[in-house]
């Protein structure tokens, strides 16, 4: 089963329909014991940093994120929900992210070029990770985002792409994988890449 956390924000229901497409038992909940009884968790996201991590601050979502995350279950986060596993970020400065991975989330800079980030670009492949394998050379996804994650360890960046300067795309480690573009919104490359996700048993 596939715990998709919900903290009342973001493209929750779409992410589920994606999942439910793919004949995946996806469930949105905020049930700490279901979300800790899941085989898989998904965190999703849209809206900023701080207020994000506020919510799931009140709804007590963060030590039981942060437990499956460490679990070894295959463990995704979308969009925002990139951002959060890091330490910090920019758009809300003093606020702690989740601290899953080192580094920080800072803003888009690119000059002569409308932020935020929205619309189809296309990947650049980095280190592996089975949940982009056997995708088309640079595929094109879908983004919305005006901050990027900037690792400590640039070993995890799995995806960049290029938007005034090149951007993180994707990053992972073991079984936390994460997209900062939108795999729900990205047609059949979206797809494929959710249908890994629910195939692997360990990422």
């Amino acid at each position: 089963m596939i715990a998709i956390i919900d903290y009342g924000r973001g493209n929750l229901f779409s992410v589920e329909k994606a999942f439910v497409k793919l004949g995946a038992d996806a469930i949105v909940t905020n049930d700490i014991e279901k979300i800790r009884r899941a085989d898989k968790v998904v965190l999703p996201g849209v809206g900023a940093f701080g207020d994000c991590m506020e919510t799931l601050k009140k709804a007590e979502l963060i030590p039981v994120i942060q437990e499956a995350a460490a679990s070894g279950k295959p463990f995704l986060g979308i969009c925002l929900g990139l951002q959060l596993l890091f330490e910090r970020s920019e758009e809300s400065p003093g606020v702690a992210g989740l601290g899953i991975f080192k580094g920080a989330i800072r803003q888009i800079v690119a000059p002569n070029l409308k932020v935020p980030h929205m619309g189809w670009n296309s990947l650049s492949l980095r280190n592996a990770t089975p949940l982009l394998k056997g995708l088309p050379e640079n595929p094109y996804v879908y983004f919305v985002h005006s901050f990027h994650a900037v690792p400590e360890d640039a070993s995890i960046i799995t995806a960049v792409t290029e938007y005034g300067s090149e951007l993180t795309a994707a990053v992972g480690r073991g079984n936390v994988q994460a997209m900062q573009f939108h795999p729900e919104k990205s047609s059949s490359v979206g797809l494929k890449i959710l249908e890994s996700f629910v195939k692997n048993k360990a990422v």
